[in-house]
């Protein structure tokens, strides 16, 4: 029984030990885009690391961009 206990004293340590890690939810950003506007021309990176800009596609293709929170960081 004292083993349990400790054990449980253990788990109950980190627990409470981890939710004091996480970083305080920063602000949303303000964005003065609405609806309907234009995208701002940007640039990225693509799959075989040539910069791609949004302005290269506009009048000739669709674009989706889609961000995947978290993806491919192993956490």
């Amino acid at each position: 029984m004292k083993k349990f206990l400790a054990i449980l004293g253990l788990v109950m340590t980190f627990v409470i030990a981890g939710f004091g890690q996480g970083a305080a939810p920063a602000a949303a950003p303000v964005s003065k885009l609405k609806v309907g506007d234009m995208a701002p021309d940007f640039s990225l990176i693509n799959t075989n690391r040539e910069p791609v800009k949004l302005s290269d596609f506009r009048g000739k293709k669709n674009v989706v961009l889609a961000f995947y929170v978290l993806a491919f960081t192993g956490g």
